[in-house]
Protein backbone atom coordinates (compact mmCIF):
# COMPACT_ATOMS: atom_id res chain seq x y z
CA UNK A 1 0.00 0.00 0.00
CA UNK A 2 2.90 2.39 0.83
CA UNK A 3 4.27 1.87 -2.71
CA UNK A 4 0.86 2.66 -4.23
CA UNK A 5 0.57 5.81 -2.08
CA UNK A 6 4.04 6.97 -3.15
CA UNK A 7 3.15 6.29 -6.79
CA UNK A 8 -0.11 8.18 -6.56
CA UNK A 9 1.64 11.06 -4.75
CA UNK A 10 4.26 11.21 -7.49
CA UNK A 11 1.58 11.17 -10.20
CA UNK A 12 -0.29 13.96 -8.45
CA UNK A 13 2.84 16.14 -8.15
CA UNK A 14 3.71 15.51 -11.79
CA UNK A 15 0.17 16.30 -12.79
CA UNK A 16 0.31 19.64 -10.92
CA UNK A 17 3.48 20.60 -12.76
CA UNK A 18 2.21 19.45 -16.16
CA UNK A 19 -1.24 20.82 -15.44
CA UNK A 20 0.17 24.29 -14.66
CA UNK A 21 1.95 24.32 -17.99
CA UNK A 22 -1.09 22.84 -19.70
CA UNK A 23 -3.32 25.58 -18.30
CA UNK A 24 -1.09 28.25 -19.87
CA UNK A 25 -1.40 26.72 -23.32
CA UNK A 26 -4.05 27.69 -25.79
CA UNK A 27 -6.70 24.92 -25.95
CA UNK A 28 -6.55 22.81 -29.08
CA UNK A 29 -9.35 24.01 -31.41
CA UNK A 30 -11.99 21.64 -32.72
CA UNK A 31 -10.54 20.02 -35.86
CA UNK A 32 -11.84 21.51 -39.06
CA UNK A 33 -12.90 19.42 -42.03
CA UNK A 34 -10.55 20.02 -44.96
CA UNK A 35 -12.33 21.33 -48.02
CA UNK A 36 -11.70 19.01 -50.97
CA UNK A 37 -9.54 20.33 -53.77
CA UNK A 38 -11.80 21.03 -56.78
CA UNK A 39 -11.18 19.00 -59.90
CA UNK A 40 -9.75 21.26 -62.63
CA UNK A 41 -12.28 21.93 -65.36
CA UNK A 42 -12.91 24.48 -68.11
CA UNK A 43 -14.16 27.85 -66.95
CA UNK A 44 -17.94 28.04 -67.21
CA UNK A 45 -19.61 31.43 -67.67
CA UNK A 46 -21.28 32.68 -64.50
CA UNK A 47 -24.92 32.30 -65.51
CA UNK A 48 -27.82 31.65 -63.16
CA UNK A 49 -29.39 28.19 -63.18
CA UNK A 50 -32.97 28.49 -64.42
CA UNK A 51 -35.91 27.19 -62.42
CA UNK A 52 -37.11 23.66 -63.18
CA UNK A 53 -39.43 23.18 -66.16
CA UNK A 54 -43.13 23.66 -65.55
CA UNK A 55 -44.19 20.19 -66.59
CA UNK A 56 -47.61 18.61 -66.62
CA UNK A 57 -48.76 16.32 -63.82
CA UNK A 58 -50.66 16.36 -60.57
CA UNK A 59 -47.36 15.85 -58.75
CA UNK A 60 -43.78 15.12 -59.74
CA UNK A 61 -40.26 14.69 -58.38
CA UNK A 62 -36.76 14.91 -59.82
CA UNK A 63 -34.24 12.99 -57.69
CA UNK A 64 -30.51 12.49 -58.00
CA UNK A 65 -29.79 8.78 -57.70
CA UNK A 66 -26.34 9.00 -56.12
CA UNK A 67 -27.41 11.10 -53.14
CA UNK A 68 -31.17 10.67 -53.00
CA UNK A 69 -31.54 14.45 -52.99
CA UNK A 70 -34.77 15.83 -54.42
CA UNK A 71 -33.65 18.48 -56.90
CA UNK A 72 -37.07 19.75 -57.93
CA UNK A 73 -40.66 18.83 -57.19
CA UNK A 74 -44.32 19.73 -57.31
CA UNK A 75 -46.56 18.50 -54.49
CA UNK A 76 -44.23 15.55 -53.83
CA UNK A 77 -46.10 14.37 -50.73
CA UNK A 78 -49.67 14.60 -52.02
CA UNK A 79 -51.32 11.18 -51.89
CA UNK A 80 -52.21 9.85 -55.32
CA UNK A 81 -53.41 6.61 -56.86
CA UNK A 82 -50.37 4.80 -58.28
CA UNK A 83 -52.12 2.59 -60.87
CA UNK A 84 -49.54 0.16 -62.33
CA UNK A 85 -46.65 2.09 -60.77
CA UNK A 86 -47.65 -0.20 -57.89
CA UNK A 87 -45.81 -2.96 -59.74
CA UNK A 88 -42.48 -1.31 -58.91
CA UNK A 89 -43.26 -2.15 -55.29
CA UNK A 90 -44.31 -5.67 -56.30
CA UNK A 91 -41.05 -6.05 -58.21
CA UNK A 92 -39.03 -4.88 -55.20
CA UNK A 93 -40.75 -7.28 -52.78
CA UNK A 94 -40.40 -10.31 -55.09
CA UNK A 95 -36.74 -9.45 -55.77
CA UNK A 96 -36.08 -9.12 -52.05
CA UNK A 97 -37.75 -12.46 -51.33
CA UNK A 98 -35.68 -14.10 -54.07
CA UNK A 99 -32.52 -12.59 -52.58
CA UNK A 100 -33.52 -13.97 -49.18
CA UNK A 101 -34.09 -17.45 -50.61
CA UNK A 102 -37.83 -17.48 -49.90
CA UNK A 103 -38.69 -17.99 -53.57
CA UNK A 104 -36.58 -18.68 -56.66
CA UNK A 105 -36.42 -17.50 -60.23
CA UNK A 106 -36.87 -21.08 -61.48
CA UNK A 107 -40.02 -21.70 -59.39
CA UNK A 108 -43.02 -22.93 -61.36
CA UNK A 109 -45.99 -20.76 -60.51
CA UNK A 110 -49.54 -21.95 -61.15
CA UNK A 111 -51.83 -19.31 -62.64
CA UNK A 112 -54.91 -19.28 -60.40
CA UNK A 113 -58.34 -18.14 -61.52
CA UNK A 114 -57.89 -14.97 -59.47
CA UNK A 115 -54.66 -14.18 -61.31
CA UNK A 116 -56.11 -15.21 -64.67
CA UNK A 117 -59.01 -12.81 -64.22
CA UNK A 118 -56.61 -10.07 -63.23
CA UNK A 119 -57.89 -9.61 -59.71
CA UNK A 120 -61.02 -7.87 -60.95
CA UNK A 121 -59.33 -6.08 -63.83
CA UNK A 122 -61.10 -8.19 -66.44
CA UNK A 123 -60.67 -7.11 -70.02
CA UNK A 124 -60.08 -3.48 -68.97
CA UNK A 125 -56.73 -4.22 -67.36
CA UNK A 126 -53.37 -4.98 -68.88
CA UNK A 127 -52.51 -8.65 -69.12
CA UNK A 128 -49.68 -10.95 -70.11
CA UNK A 129 -52.17 -13.54 -71.43
CA UNK A 130 -51.20 -16.23 -68.92
CA UNK A 131 -53.41 -19.32 -69.34
CA UNK A 132 -55.58 -20.53 -66.49
CA UNK A 133 -53.94 -23.32 -64.43
CA UNK A 134 -50.77 -23.17 -66.54
CA UNK A 135 -47.38 -23.13 -64.85
CA UNK A 136 -45.01 -20.25 -65.55
CA UNK A 137 -41.58 -19.64 -64.08
CA UNK A 138 -41.25 -16.80 -61.64
CA UNK A 139 -38.70 -15.17 -63.95
CA UNK A 140 -41.13 -15.13 -66.88
CA UNK A 141 -43.80 -13.65 -64.62
CA UNK A 142 -41.43 -10.84 -63.68
CA UNK A 143 -40.85 -10.14 -67.38
CA UNK A 144 -44.58 -10.15 -68.04
CA UNK A 145 -45.29 -7.82 -65.15
CA UNK A 146 -42.47 -5.34 -65.73
CA UNK A 147 -42.47 -5.15 -69.55
CA UNK A 148 -46.11 -5.87 -70.38
CA UNK A 149 -47.52 -4.55 -67.08
CA UNK A 150 -49.54 -7.75 -66.77
CA UNK A 151 -51.97 -7.73 -63.86
CA UNK A 152 -52.22 -11.51 -64.10
CA UNK A 153 -48.45 -11.81 -63.73
CA UNK A 154 -48.40 -9.45 -60.74
CA UNK A 155 -51.14 -11.35 -58.90
CA UNK A 156 -49.56 -14.74 -59.63
CA UNK A 157 -46.26 -13.45 -58.25
CA UNK A 158 -48.01 -12.18 -55.12
CA UNK A 159 -49.85 -15.44 -54.51
CA UNK A 160 -46.73 -17.53 -54.99
CA UNK A 161 -44.57 -15.29 -52.80
CA UNK A 162 -46.92 -14.82 -49.86
CA UNK A 163 -49.74 -17.35 -50.25
CA UNK A 164 -52.37 -14.74 -51.11
CA UNK A 165 -52.51 -11.25 -52.52
CA UNK A 166 -53.67 -9.94 -49.13
CA UNK A 167 -50.64 -11.41 -47.40
CA UNK A 168 -48.44 -9.99 -50.12
CA UNK A 169 -49.90 -6.51 -49.58
CA UNK A 170 -48.81 -6.77 -45.96
CA UNK A 171 -45.31 -7.55 -47.18
CA UNK A 172 -45.43 -4.57 -49.53
CA UNK A 173 -46.30 -2.24 -46.68
CA UNK A 174 -43.60 -3.72 -44.44
CA UNK A 175 -40.93 -3.19 -47.10
CA UNK A 176 -42.30 0.29 -47.84
CA UNK A 177 -41.93 1.24 -44.17
CA UNK A 178 -38.40 -0.17 -44.11
CA UNK A 179 -37.48 1.98 -47.13
CA UNK A 180 -38.87 5.14 -45.55
CA UNK A 181 -41.97 5.43 -47.74
CA UNK A 182 -44.00 7.18 -45.07
CA UNK A 183 -46.98 8.20 -47.22
CA UNK A 184 -47.81 4.94 -48.97
CA UNK A 185 -50.29 2.15 -48.38
CA UNK A 186 -50.74 -0.81 -50.70
CA UNK A 187 -53.80 -3.06 -50.91
CA UNK A 188 -52.91 -5.16 -53.94
CA UNK A 189 -50.02 -6.16 -56.20
CA UNK A 190 -51.28 -4.86 -59.53
CA UNK A 191 -52.40 -1.31 -58.78
CA UNK A 192 -56.00 -2.01 -59.75
CA UNK A 193 -58.11 0.79 -58.14
CA UNK A 194 -59.22 -0.01 -54.61
CA UNK A 195 -59.95 2.03 -51.50
CA UNK A 196 -57.00 3.03 -49.31
CA UNK A 197 -54.39 2.19 -51.96
CA UNK A 198 -52.14 5.22 -52.37
CA UNK A 199 -48.61 6.58 -52.57
CA UNK A 200 -46.77 9.81 -53.39
CA UNK A 201 -44.31 10.97 -56.02
CA UNK A 202 -41.57 11.22 -53.38
CA UNK A 203 -42.21 7.70 -52.11
CA UNK A 204 -42.06 6.26 -55.64
CA UNK A 205 -38.74 8.06 -56.16
CA UNK A 206 -37.42 6.51 -52.93
CA UNK A 207 -38.64 3.10 -54.06
CA UNK A 208 -37.18 3.47 -57.55
CA UNK A 209 -33.79 4.41 -56.17
CA UNK A 210 -33.85 1.39 -53.85
CA UNK A 211 -34.80 -0.98 -56.68
CA UNK A 212 -31.96 0.26 -58.89
CA UNK A 213 -29.45 0.03 -56.06
CA UNK A 214 -30.53 -3.20 -54.38
CA UNK A 215 -31.52 -5.32 -57.38
CA UNK A 216 -29.77 -4.02 -60.51
CA UNK A 217 -30.25 -7.27 -62.47
CA UNK A 218 -34.01 -7.25 -61.93
CA UNK A 219 -34.13 -3.52 -62.61
CA UNK A 220 -32.50 -4.16 -66.00
CA UNK A 221 -35.68 -5.94 -67.11
CA UNK A 222 -37.44 -2.57 -67.30
CA UNK A 223 -35.14 -1.52 -70.17
CA UNK A 224 -36.36 -4.36 -72.42
CA UNK A 225 -38.62 -2.98 -75.12
CA UNK A 226 -40.89 -5.97 -75.73
CA UNK A 227 -41.76 -9.43 -74.47
CA UNK A 228 -43.66 -12.27 -76.11
CA UNK A 229 -45.81 -14.75 -74.24
CA UNK A 230 -48.41 -17.21 -75.48
CA UNK A 231 -47.67 -16.12 -79.05
CA UNK A 232 -48.47 -12.48 -78.31
CA UNK A 233 -45.73 -9.83 -78.38
CA UNK A 234 -46.36 -6.68 -76.37
CA UNK A 235 -44.25 -3.54 -76.22
CA UNK A 236 -43.01 -1.74 -73.14
CA UNK A 237 -45.26 1.31 -72.57
CA UNK A 238 -42.36 3.53 -71.55
CA UNK A 239 -41.99 5.71 -74.66
CA UNK A 240 -38.70 7.14 -73.40
CA UNK A 241 -36.94 3.86 -74.11
CA UNK A 242 -37.30 4.72 -77.81
CA UNK A 243 -36.57 8.42 -77.44
CA UNK A 244 -33.33 8.43 -75.48
CA UNK A 245 -30.76 5.62 -75.18
CA UNK A 246 -29.74 6.84 -71.72
CA UNK A 247 -33.20 5.92 -70.35
CA UNK A 248 -33.32 2.39 -68.93
CA UNK A 249 -36.54 2.24 -66.89
CA UNK A 250 -38.72 2.17 -64.91
CA UNK A 251 -42.52 1.73 -65.13
CA UNK A 252 -45.71 3.26 -66.45
CA UNK A 253 -49.19 3.34 -64.98
CA UNK A 254 -52.66 4.46 -65.97
CA UNK A 255 -56.25 4.36 -64.79
CA UNK A 256 -59.05 6.85 -65.26
CA UNK A 257 -58.69 8.02 -61.65
CA UNK A 258 -54.89 8.06 -61.49
CA UNK A 259 -54.27 9.58 -64.89
CA UNK A 260 -51.08 8.76 -66.78
CA UNK A 261 -48.07 8.07 -64.54
CA UNK A 262 -44.43 7.35 -65.25
CA UNK A 263 -41.41 6.47 -63.16
CA UNK A 264 -38.36 7.04 -65.37
CA UNK A 265 -34.62 6.86 -64.90
CA UNK A 266 -31.64 7.63 -67.12
CA UNK A 267 -27.87 7.35 -66.77
CA UNK A 268 -25.34 9.64 -68.42
CA UNK A 269 -21.71 8.95 -67.58
CA UNK A 270 -21.47 8.53 -63.83
CA UNK A 271 -24.68 10.48 -63.18
CA UNK A 272 -28.17 9.00 -62.88
CA UNK A 273 -31.45 10.86 -62.48
CA UNK A 274 -34.90 9.64 -61.48
CA UNK A 275 -38.08 11.42 -62.56
CA UNK A 276 -41.54 10.57 -61.24
CA UNK A 277 -44.63 12.02 -62.91
CA UNK A 278 -48.08 11.29 -61.48
CA UNK A 279 -51.43 12.25 -62.99
CA UNK A 280 -50.55 13.54 -66.46
CA UNK A 281 -53.24 13.88 -69.13
CA UNK A 282 -51.87 11.46 -71.72
CA UNK A 283 -49.20 8.91 -72.52
CA UNK A 284 -47.25 11.53 -74.48
CA UNK A 285 -47.66 14.16 -71.76
CA UNK A 286 -46.16 11.93 -69.07
CA UNK A 287 -43.23 11.03 -71.33
CA UNK A 288 -42.61 14.68 -72.23
CA UNK A 289 -42.74 15.71 -68.58
CA UNK A 290 -40.34 13.01 -67.40
CA UNK A 291 -37.91 13.71 -70.26
CA UNK A 292 -37.90 17.44 -69.48
CA UNK A 293 -37.12 16.76 -65.82
CA UNK A 294 -34.34 14.30 -66.59
CA UNK A 295 -32.75 16.70 -69.09
CA UNK A 296 -32.92 19.55 -66.58
CA UNK A 297 -31.21 17.46 -63.93
CA UNK A 298 -28.35 16.38 -66.19
CA UNK A 299 -27.85 19.86 -67.61
CA UNK A 300 -27.89 21.98 -64.47
CA UNK A 301 -26.78 19.74 -61.59
CA UNK A 302 -23.57 17.91 -60.77
CA UNK A 303 -22.57 15.42 -58.11
CA UNK A 304 -19.30 15.63 -56.19
CA UNK A 305 -17.59 13.27 -53.79
CA UNK A 306 -16.49 15.33 -50.82
CA UNK A 307 -14.93 12.71 -48.58
CA UNK A 308 -13.91 9.08 -48.83
CA UNK A 309 -15.30 6.36 -46.63
CA UNK A 310 -13.18 4.90 -43.81
CA UNK A 311 -10.52 7.60 -44.03
CA UNK A 312 -9.87 9.84 -40.99
CA UNK A 313 -11.40 13.30 -41.21
CA UNK A 314 -10.05 14.11 -37.75
CA UNK A 315 -8.03 12.48 -34.95
CA UNK A 316 -9.20 14.23 -31.77
CA UNK A 317 -7.69 13.63 -28.34
CA UNK A 318 -8.82 10.41 -26.65
CA UNK A 319 -8.81 10.16 -22.87
CA UNK A 320 -8.40 7.02 -20.77
CA UNK A 321 -7.67 4.83 -23.78
CA UNK A 322 -4.84 2.63 -24.94
CA UNK A 323 -4.26 5.23 -27.69
CA UNK A 324 -4.08 9.00 -27.33
CA UNK A 325 -6.14 9.80 -30.43
CA UNK A 326 -9.35 8.50 -31.97
CA UNK A 327 -9.58 8.55 -35.79
CA UNK A 328 -13.10 9.43 -36.89
CA UNK A 329 -14.66 9.48 -40.35
CA UNK A 330 -17.63 8.32 -42.39
CA UNK A 331 -18.70 4.80 -43.34
CA UNK A 332 -19.78 5.72 -46.88
CA UNK A 333 -18.43 8.20 -49.41
CA UNK A 334 -19.97 11.62 -48.81
CA UNK A 335 -21.63 12.76 -52.03
CA UNK A 336 -23.53 15.97 -52.66
CA UNK A 337 -25.46 17.13 -55.67
CA UNK A 338 -25.59 20.87 -56.29
CA UNK A 339 -26.42 23.29 -59.05
CA UNK A 340 -23.55 23.80 -61.44
CA UNK A 341 -21.34 26.58 -60.11
CA UNK A 342 -22.30 26.09 -56.46
CA UNK A 343 -19.58 23.61 -55.50
CA UNK A 344 -17.21 26.24 -54.11
CA UNK A 345 -19.99 27.59 -51.88
CA UNK A 346 -20.24 24.37 -49.88
CA UNK A 347 -19.15 24.49 -46.26
CA UNK A 348 -18.51 21.54 -43.96
CA UNK A 349 -18.06 21.36 -40.21
CA UNK A 350 -17.87 18.63 -37.60
CA UNK A 351 -20.05 18.48 -34.53
CA UNK A 352 -18.19 16.27 -32.04
CA UNK A 353 -17.94 16.30 -28.23
CA UNK A 354 -15.12 18.37 -26.73
CA UNK A 355 -14.03 15.45 -24.55
CA UNK A 356 -13.86 11.87 -25.77
CA UNK A 357 -13.40 9.20 -23.10
CA UNK A 358 -12.67 5.58 -23.99
CA UNK A 359 -13.98 3.00 -24.68
CA UNK A 360 -15.42 3.28 -28.17
CA UNK A 361 -16.12 0.55 -30.69
CA UNK A 362 -15.45 0.69 -34.41
CA UNK A 363 -18.50 2.11 -36.19
CA UNK A 364 -19.89 3.81 -33.08
CA UNK A 365 -21.27 7.27 -33.84
CA UNK A 366 -19.16 10.04 -32.35
CA UNK A 367 -20.73 13.11 -33.92
CA UNK A 368 -22.12 14.56 -37.14
CA UNK A 369 -20.63 15.98 -40.31
CA UNK A 370 -22.78 18.88 -41.48
CA UNK A 371 -22.55 20.14 -45.07
CA UNK A 372 -24.33 23.39 -45.89
CA UNK A 373 -24.85 25.66 -48.88
CA UNK A 374 -25.66 29.31 -48.24
CA UNK A 375 -26.53 28.37 -44.69
CA UNK A 376 -29.00 25.69 -45.71
CA UNK A 377 -28.38 22.01 -44.84
CA UNK A 378 -27.32 19.78 -47.70
CA UNK A 379 -26.12 16.64 -45.92
CA UNK A 380 -25.94 15.52 -42.28
CA UNK A 381 -23.73 12.44 -42.06
CA UNK A 382 -22.83 10.42 -38.93
CA UNK A 383 -19.19 10.57 -37.89
CA UNK A 384 -18.03 7.26 -36.46
CA UNK A 385 -15.01 5.74 -34.79
CA UNK A 386 -12.86 4.12 -37.47
CA UNK A 387 -11.10 1.81 -34.99
CA UNK A 388 -11.87 0.12 -31.71
CA UNK A 389 -10.69 2.29 -28.81
CA UNK A 390 -10.53 0.19 -25.63
CA UNK A 391 -9.84 1.58 -22.18
CA UNK A 392 -6.26 1.94 -21.06
CA UNK A 393 -4.74 0.37 -17.97
CA UNK A 394 -5.38 1.51 -14.42
CA UNK A 395 -2.52 4.00 -14.18
CA UNK A 396 -3.21 5.41 -17.66
CA UNK A 397 -6.84 6.03 -16.70
CA UNK A 398 -5.80 7.51 -13.36
CA UNK A 399 -3.35 9.87 -15.02
CA UNK A 400 -5.95 11.03 -17.54
CA UNK A 401 -8.49 11.52 -14.75
CA UNK A 402 -6.07 13.88 -13.03
CA UNK A 403 -5.22 15.65 -16.29
CA UNK A 404 -8.88 16.13 -17.09
CA UNK A 405 -9.23 18.32 -13.99
CA UNK A 406 -7.02 20.84 -15.79
CA UNK A 407 -8.52 20.25 -19.21
CA UNK A 408 -12.10 21.09 -18.26
CA UNK A 409 -13.92 23.35 -15.86
CA UNK A 410 -16.23 20.44 -15.08
CA UNK A 411 -15.34 17.32 -13.22
CA UNK A 412 -15.00 14.66 -15.93
CA UNK A 413 -17.29 11.68 -16.11
CA UNK A 414 -15.56 8.53 -14.99
CA UNK A 415 -15.75 5.54 -17.37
Amino acid sequence: MSLLRRTLSSLAVAALVVGSAFAQQTPTPTPQVPHPTPVPRPVVPDAPVPPPPDVEGKSWVLMDYATGQVLASKDPDVRVEPASITKVMTDYVVSAEVANGKVHMEDKVTISENAWRGGGAGTDGSTSFMQLNSQVTLKDLLYGMIIQSGNDAAIALAEHTAGSEGNFANLMNAYAKQLGMVNSNFQNASGYPISNHYTTARDIAILSRALIHDFPEDYAISAIKDFEWNGIKQHNRNLLLWRDPSVDGIKTGHTAAAGFCLAASAKQGDARMIAIVMGASSEKARADAAMALLSYGFRFYETHKLYDSNKPLATPKLWKGTENQLPIGVTDNVLVTVKRGDYDKLKAEMDIPATLIAPFTKGQQIGTLRVTLDGQPVQNVPLVALNDAPQGGFFARLWDSIMLWFHSDKKPETK
